[in-house]
């Protein structure tokens, strides 16, 4: 076999590697430049001067520029002139052959539109390792950037409608709370006047309530009086419709005419935007009306704050209605009470006065009387007008039985507190019931120091009653004991006071019984509480 040359064979064998080399590197070139061609994101190359030296199908697409147009361009012509300041220290950074990493910035197309970029550019150095350019990526981030902003105002819409929710629920005053709803409204919707009209519609439909006004004087809405029934008011304040128009003067839906068109002229309202305030039964307590002079100023958005403060602005108003109402029966209560305590007082006055009067009579009358029945009946009269005071004290209706027995007892008690015993659970008697008690338990006290315990040094006396529950009612039984005092037997004529004791309570649906026991009296009582 005949071998070639060695320096021949050594050529021929170099050729083929070459040849692949080269091949490799074109194949190389051919993809990337597919790929970037292919590319979603706009691929740019720019020499250091800012010029632009390539252009993917990709930068087309979002720049809107033909390649032929736009290379050899500077690459200033995408940049806003607000943003033109970016481009020198880019440069300056891919001189130092310094990488930029996704830096999110504002670029304009062809059509003067502007869009949301991310920027990743890179240097380009040549075969000397000089760098002579930079490679730009240009990412539309557009829709995300929008996605955020959408999240940052829905972001900080929640947070204000929290901040109001929580500023006009912490104050029950109706007006304020009307207006601080009113002015935070007017300027988070970007008017530059808004009202607030309350729905205090009377049978006619025609009488609202002027509550609250911002940006504009009082008296400038006053002079005009309050909303009639024009269509373009019937929307809110009847069929309970948000209206927002771009210029309310030529919509078509409502007929501009009427009073209160004048003062949408008087204001240069043309963008306009009213929204009712519903409470939680359904009705429209009122409308929050928006204007501005500008047209196509109330947006969705606008819309959505001023809806939204609206429902809260309901649950405040009813809660401030509450609260009015509430106020208002108390006092209406504190007057009835004033006028309860006067009358009772007066009533008092007028009682003592009459039994003041009555004594006078019976002291002329019974002048030849001995003086001790004079005292007798005296004492009885002061017993009436002592329980009277009692019922005054309290309602007037009822007194505690606790305070009647302290009361009718009080004078026989000052020198033997110690030698009267009392107990029993609490409750009350009716008026006349009381009454009629104190004076049965001050003739048993009279007699008891006539002639019972209490006419000597060593009797008691013992008070004790107990509440028994009956089929229909409740009966207080109450038993008047005395012991220790001299030998008791029955008397042979009944006097006054036996006698108002045993009949006492016969018309109050009780009964009284007397027992004169050896040991001392007894007595009986039992009364329908």
């Amino acid at each position: 076999m005949r071998l070639p040359p060695i320096g021949q064979n050594a050529f021929k064998a170099e050729e083929p590697a070459s040849h692949l080399f080269v091949q490799q590197q074109e194949d190389a070139a051919e993809r990337l430049a597919a790929i970037v061609e292919s590319s979603d994101d706009a691929i740019i190359g720019k020499d250091l001067n800012g010029i632009i030296t390539s252009w993917n199908e990709g930068a087309r697409r979002i720049f809107g520029y033909e390649a032929a147009e736009i290379i050899g361009q500077p690459v200033t012509t995408l940049i806003p002139p607000d943003h033109h300041n970016e481009e020198p220290s880019i440069l300056a950074r891919v001189r130092r052959g310094e990488r930029v990493d996704h830096y999110e910035t504002i670029r304009r197309r062809k059509d003067g539109s502007l869009i949301d970029i991310s920027l990743t550019i890179s240097p380009v150095k040549n075969a000397q390792g000089h760098i002579v350019g930079a490679s730009k990526i240009a990412r539309d981030i557009t829709g995300r950037k929008r996605a955020e902003r959408l999240l940052q105002r829905q972001t900080l819409r929640l947070e204000r409608l929290n901040h109001v929710a929580k500023m006009i629920a912490r104050d029950l005053d109706l007006d304020r709370t009307v207006q601080t709803v009113t002015d935070i409204a007017t300027e988070l919707t970007g008017a530059k006047f808004g009202a607030f009209f309350y729905n205090a519609m009377d049978p006619s439909g025609e009488n609202y309530v002027l509550f609250g006004v911002s940006g504009a004087p009082r008296d400038a809405v006053e002079r005009f009086g309050v909303p009639r029934n024009e269509q373009m008011f019937d929307a809110t304040f009847k069929d309970s419709k948000v209206v927002r128009s771009d210029d309310i003067r030529c919509d078509s839906r409502y007929a501009y005419e009427g009073t209160h068109c004048n003062l949408l002229d008087e204001l240069s309202v043309v963008s306009y935007l009213a929204v009712p305030v519903i409470g939680r039964t359904g009705d429209v307590l009122g409308g929050l009306f928006f204007g501005h002079d500008q047209p196509g100023i109330f947006s969705q958005e606008a819309e959505d704050i001023a809806t939204g403060i609206a429902g809260h602005a309901a649950i405040a108003i009813d809660n401030a209605r509450l609260h009015r109402t509430v106020q208002d029966e108390l006092a209406q209560r504190r007057r009835a009470e004033d006028a309860k305590e006067l009358l009772l007082h007066e009533i008092q006055h007028r009682v003592k006065n009459t039994l003041g009067t009555v004594l006078a009579i019976a002291g002329q009358t019974f002048r030849r009387a001995p003086v001790e029945e004079r005292n007798v009946f005296a004492a009885r009269i002061q017993a009436l007008a002592e329980a009277h005071a009692l019922l005054t004290q309290n309602d007037g209706n009822r007194a505690e039985l606790r305070d009647v027995v302290e009361h009718a007892l009080a004078p026989f008690r000052e020198t033997s507190r110690d030698r009267f015993h009392v107990s029993g659970p609490d409750t009350s008697l009716e008026a006349g019931k009381s009454l009629t008690l104190a004076m049965v338990l001050h003739e048993l006290g009279t007699n008891a120091v006539k002639y019972g315990a209490l006419s000597n040094d060593m009797g008691t006396i013992a008070l004790d009653w107990e509440i028994r529950d009956g089929e229909h009612d409740q009966t207080l039984k109450l038993v008047w004991q005395e012991k220790g005092g001299p030998p008791v037997s029955p008397p042979e004529h009944k006097g006054f006071g036996s006698t108002l004791i045993e009949r006492a309570l016969d018309g109050n649906r009780g009964k009284a019984q007397l027992e004169y026991a050896t040991s001392g009296v007894v007595c009986l009582l039992e009364i329908v509480v």
